[in-house]
């Protein structure tokens, strides 16, 4: 399927479906008619309890399964399996353990054959992006949860995907380093704009981050329930009457735990 429909529509969701045959021939329904779109440079924050769809939501997008009903499109374009254009980060770090922060970040160009002098300044680049200069020669056992995250946020960003998908990158993070970390994923977002997609189960984050957040139901078959337009200025403050009272709204219709 192709549409040059929704021009600045990056991903078209419309009408997924996902069904899993486990056991030869019991059906686990996990997403129905799933339908939404994420805007250029938009943030795009996606809401829901555990065991809702969500990551398996995020996988269709990133092309690591295909839907069993229902399109997910690439500009207007069917996703038929994984491309560099599309950057996944996940809640595990997922680093090469033999790997300096460097030889991280650095893996997608050099794979894709860039030359080094080009490679060494883009990987210096988005390592400094991320807040680890001085970092480079440590590797992932030298480093805090917060600072491998970070790892593997500059590692996506130095392949130049055009929309990153982020699955719940801080779920294992304290939380004061949660916090520090949403407040320095949304300044890199608005240092190197480009689109996000981003998995959480904490309101207070969706808020937070996001330019709209779509809720999904807290059961399965996973579907969209509500979509929110975040309209408050940047930096936002936790404590702001807005923010406060878009977080109550949400947190009534999802019935989610703060």
């Amino acid at each position: 399927m192709t549409t040059d429909k929704n021009q600045d529509n990056i991903i078209v969701c419309d009408n997924l479906c996902k069904t899993f045959i486990q056991k030869g021939t019991q059906q686990i329904h996990v997403l129905e008619d799933i339908s939404f779109n994420v805007k250029n440079n938009e943030f795009l924050v996606l809401l829901g309890p555990g065991q809702c769809g969500k990551t398996t939501l995020l996988r269709a997008i990133a092309g690591l399964m295909q839907p069993t009903k229902g399109h997910v499109l690439f500009k207007g374009k069917d996703i038929e399996g994984p491309g560099p254009e599309r950057g996944l980060v996940f809640q595990s770090y997922m680093l090469f353990f033999w790997r300096s922060v460097f030889g991280n970040v650095e893996m997608g160009p050099k794979l894709q054959g860039m030359k080094k002098k080009e490679r060494r300044k883009l990987t210096q680049h988005y390592i400094d992006l991320v807040g680890l200069q001085g970092f480079e020669k440590h590797f992932p056992h030298q480093l805090s949860g917060g600072m491998k995250q970070r790892v593997g946020i500059a590692r996506a960003y130095a392949n130049n995907p055009e929309i990153m998908l982020l699955d719940e990158p801080f779920g294992q993070l304290d939380a004061q380093t949660r916090i520090f970390m949403e407040k320095e994923t949304e300044r890199i977002w608005q240092t190197e704009k480009r689109t996000i997609l981003f998995v959480t189960s904490n309101i207070e984050e969706a808020v937070f981050l996001a330019d709209r957040i779509v809720t999904m139901e807290g059961k399965l078959p996973g579907r969209i329930k509500n979509i929110y337009t975040v309209d408050l200025p940047r930096p936002r403050d936790h404590i702001d009457i807005k923010f406060l009272k878009l977080r109550e709204e949400i947190t009534a219709d999802t019935k989610l735990v703060l």
